[in-house]
């Protein structure tokens, strides 16, 4: 059934087609709301255990992997998100599109059966893969409003070449794919629609660009190694879950905001949920400025700087995380509050809520979020952090086999 919002969010992607600094109106006035509306997702799923037996406790995953005829109803997973990326509908209300060429030839006029054809496509699409296949893109691949990338039942790898930028659009689910040794992009003239190509200068090099955007969905995908972030969202972009990802071997992992100067910003809305941030990684994890940020339920295996940083005031609402700190006893702080003196970030609204700290990690709260005035939401319940290894067990690109459960 299609959702009663998909009115409401045509008429919004046709307003991007004339003014894209609206993309601040998809932020959300009251972030609390959607905090809490995460937290009963966690506890509804954690209390129907008992009845599901493939359950892990994880709502997203919950949602769709106990069906064994998930290939069947691949865009039922378009229902699934959580957090403030909860609206991103994908490609939901289109047709499959299967992927059967791995090539990238030419990226102003790509052939049809490749995926940077199917992403520039004006019609919503829920795009496939035919066979595991590893795609080194020539220049970033520009993705259109309501698309899905859905890696499942094939292993499908995004890297040797630039990577995946979404710019002014809306809508976008990217699900299951490895994304790694991602390398800057040339000088070059690239397609982002089927009337529309132009001239790109050279690109970051980051795995998942958000510029802009509003409306993405990231889940379960393995991220590493990238040539500046692995998943960065700047310049406006709001209404975002990141989730389910396991991220390895990287410097500066997560991006949330484009400068202290970039006041727009301050309608960024991030969810960051179920994520392994493993092996490898210094720092930013993520890294944000002005807007507000819900980091729930992930696994800190590694960090060499620190886990979470920021400046310009964002507010950083973590809750029932795992930080496991390294043995470096001079890199034992979650956070870092980047770029200011104590007498400003004190001010800045930071809370740690049910983390479990090991190893001597542990979390510098700041504002509201050191005393009890700070406005909470709801609860996670009882030591929601001792459920994080089994939430995140299958964070990654997952190996799902066409024919059985996922």
């Amino acid at each position: 059934m299609a959702s009663p919002l998909l009115p409401l969010l045509v008429l919004f992607a046709a307003a991007l087609l004339v003014a894209p600094t609206l993309i601040n109106s998809s932020a959300v006035q009251d972030p609390e709301l959607v905090v809490k509306e995460v937290e009963r997702s966690i506890n509804t799923t954690r209390r129907n255990l008992g009845f599901l037996s493939c359950g892990t406790g994880n709502p997203i995953d919950d949602c769709w992997r106990c069906d064994p005829n998930w290939e069947k109803n691949r865009q039922r997973l378009a229902d699934c998100a959580i957090g403030f990326g909860k609206q991103a509908i994908g490609g939901r209300d289109g047709r499959i599109y299967v992927v059967t060429d791995s090539g990238d030839d030419d990226p102003v006029n790509p052939k049809p059966g490749t995926l940077r054809y199917a992403v520039i496509q004006d019609e919503p699409l829920w795009i496939i893969f035919a066979r595991d296949m590893v795609i080194q893109l020539k220049e970033e691949l520009l993705m259109n409003s309501f698309k899905t990338i859905d890696g499942r039942g094939a292993s499908v790898h995004i890297a040797g070449g630039p990577c995946i930028t979404i710019q002014y659009v809306n809508n976008i689910i990217i699900h299951g794919l490895n994304i790694h040794d991602c390398k800057q992009g040339g000088n070059a003239n690239v397609r982002d629609s089927p009337e529309h190509y132009g001239w790109r200068t050279i690109s970051d090099g980051d795995g998942i660009s958000i510029f802009g955007g509003s409306h993405v969905w990231v889940d379960h995908c393995s991220l590493s190694n990238c040539h500046d972030g692995l998943i960065d969202a700047i310049h406006g972009s709001t209404a975002i879950t990141i989730s389910n990802n396991y991220m390895t071997h990287h410097d500066k992992v997560m991006l949330l905001g484009h400068s202290d100067t970039y006041t727009q910003d301050k309608n960024m809305q991030v969810t960051i949920a179920f994520n392994h941030f493993g092996e490898g990684l210094v720092q930013r994890m993520p890294r944000c400025r002005h807007g507000y940020f819900h980091v729930v339920n992930n696994d800190y295996t590694h960090w060499e700087m620190y886990a979470i940083g920021g400046s310009a005031s964002p507010t950083i609402n973590s809750q029932g995380n795992r930080f496991v700190a390294p043995d470096d006893r001079f890199s034992k702080e979650v956070t870092k509050h980047e770029d200011a003196p104590e007498s400003e970030w004190k001010n800045w609204n930071w809370r740690s809520e049910g983390d479990l700290m090991m190893n001597g990690a542990f979390f510098t709260p700041s504002g509201a979020g050191a005393s009890s005035s700070y406005a909470k939401a709801s609860s996670l319940g009882a030591r929601p952090s001792s459920l994080v290894g089994s939430i995140t067990m299958s964070a990654g690109a997952l190996g799902c086999k066409k024919g059985s459960r996922c």
